[in-house]
């Protein structure tokens, strides 16, 4: 390998370690799980939803870089923490580098969106604009949404209903109810994985000022909170199976058993080797609840 080659090698895993790979199904599971859906109701777009995949990861992917050098910016990453690299932080990219980058991947999300636009019309403008803008917003600026704890709510709503029911809508160009209720589970288990990464931070967060739900309320309420999302996705699969005779949503309890390890990893563990599995494996529980719940709505 040139010296040239192991450079690039070298800085590709900078730019990947800086998109937090492990927190993206947050953006992929539902945009899937809204194509799936589109092919069971017979109405599936394979640009749209191409698109619409690629806009959703591209955006997530800029918020973390963002997030990456705000956090930096204002003190809150420093060498205390217990959780991956953080590539500004670490000195493996500058500011500036990590500005133009959050900025080029933004800018990829944006053509994506044109052709979404031009697919769907003016909804998408506003799921758009609204989408970079809290990823910016997430940690930048005086009033950030993680900095005063709304970044729960942002996550519920936009790894949620807007992720599912916005995929199914550039392909179908309407959306139902209950395809927006469905959004909601995606986005508890999301909210599930950011309360494990908010949980592991807690010291650091504090010390710097960012407000997240478990430094203003403390672990205990970051585990019950932990818990009664990722049992909330299943109530909204019951609820579904209730009310739109879908019966097989059911198969969605089957991830439940997989959720054990990590709700006792919560509960019981502190240190941020541990977290930074439970993170990823919940991750893989969004992975796996989507899957069930997109061949239960097929069945």
């Amino acid at each position: 390998m040139t010296d040239t080659t192991a450079h690039k090698t070298a800085s590709l895993r900078i730019w990947l370690l800086a998109a937090r790979p492990k927190t993206l199904p947050a953006s992929l599971v539902p945009a899937l799980a809204g194509g799936a859906i589109a092919c069971a109701e017979r109405v599936f777009h394979l640009w749209s939803f191409l698109a619409a995949v690629f806009g959703a990861v591209m955006i997530q992917i800029g918020a973390n870089y963002a997030n990456d050098l705000f956090d930096y910016l204002k003190r809150t990453d420093t060498t205390e923490r217990i959780g991956p690299t953080r590539a500004t932080q670490a000195g493996l990219v500058t500011p500036r580098q990590m500005a133009f980058a959050t900025a080029i991947v933004f800018s990829l999300a944006t053509l994506a969106g044109v052709y979404l636009v031009y697919r769907g019309g003016w909804p998408i403008v506003i799921i758009g604009l609204s989408s970079i803008a809290c990823g910016i917003l997430y940690t930048a600026g005086p009033m950030a949404l993680g900095y005063i704890g709304l970044a729960d709510l942002f996550v519920l709503v936009f790894f949620g209903p807007v992720a599912l029911a916005g995929t199914y809508y550039v392909q179908a160009l309407t959306v139902t109810r209950p395809i927006i209720i469905a959004g909601f589970a995606f986005g508890m288990i999301s909210v599930a994985i950011l309360t494990v990464n908010n949980l592991r931070d807690i010291e650091t967060d504090r010390k710097g000022g960012k407000n997240s739900l478990p430094v203003r309320f403390g672990p205990k309420f970051a585990r019950i909170e932990y818990v009664i999302m990722l049992l909330g996705a299943a109530a909204v699969a019951l609820v579904l199976a209730a009310t739109e005779r879908k019966p097989f949503l059911l198969l969605t309890f089957l991830y439940l058993p997989l959720a054990i390890a990590p709700v006792k990893a919560v509960f019981t563990k502190t240190d941020g080797e541990t977290l930074n599995n439970t993170l990823a494996v919940t991750g893989r529980l969004l992975l796996a609840y989507g899957i069930l719940f997109s061949v239960g709505w097929a069945l």
